[in-house]
């Protein structure tokens, strides 16, 4: 393996681990951000630009600050987050469950062949991956953009604070 792959591999992996260790949620989802960034150069040094530039442009861009506007959003209180007893109870089952998806996932890759082609890949270019997406494939792609405007206008909705007159209040 090549010194930059495995600098990049370490960084993407570094920044995701360190991303879920965080309490601080706005630190948590930067870290991810900067994991995505590791993840499309990766995308870069295996030769597939224009993945790279989607990962770029989708998940650096728009998901990041997707998961930033419902991170501020959504945010309770400084009362509301202490670690709990009941919190702590549940620390042995997550990291069970959490090394069983590793397992699972080192197994699969270690059992999985990795076989190299004698003739290199057919040549799809950028061009006929666009006329792809704007041809036939052009119906599913806007259903796709419909789809998660709603959901992010669905979010919006679910977290904004109720109007004034919806308070119960019992004063």
């Amino acid at each position: 393996m090549s010194l930059a792959f495995l600098l990049i591999a370490f960084l993407t992996v570094a920044t995701a681990a360190v991303a879920m260790a965080l309490r601080n949620l706005i630190r948590s989802a930067l870290l991810l951000v900067a994991s995505w960034a590791g993840i499309a150069a990766f995308y870069l040094w295996a030769g597939a630009e224009f993945v790279a530039f989607a990962q770029v442009l989708v998940y650096v861009g728009a998901i990041s600050m997707v998961v930033l506007f419902a991170v501020l959003l959504t945010r309770p209180s400084r009362d509301e987050t202490e670690a709990t007893p009941a919190s702590a109870g549940r620390f042995l089952p997550a990291l069970i469950t959490g090394g069983a998806v590793l397992g699972v996932l080192a197994g699969a890759i270690v059992g999985s062949p990795l076989r190299t082609s004698a003739k290199p890949p057919a040549a799809f270019t950028v061009r006929e991956l666009g006329l792809q997406l704007m041809g036939p494939h052009a119906a599913a792609l806007v259903v796709i953009g419909a789809l998660l405007t709603v959901a992010l206008l669905g979010a919006i909705v679910i977290a904004a604070p109720g109007r004034p007159g919806d308070r119960e209040d019992t004063r």
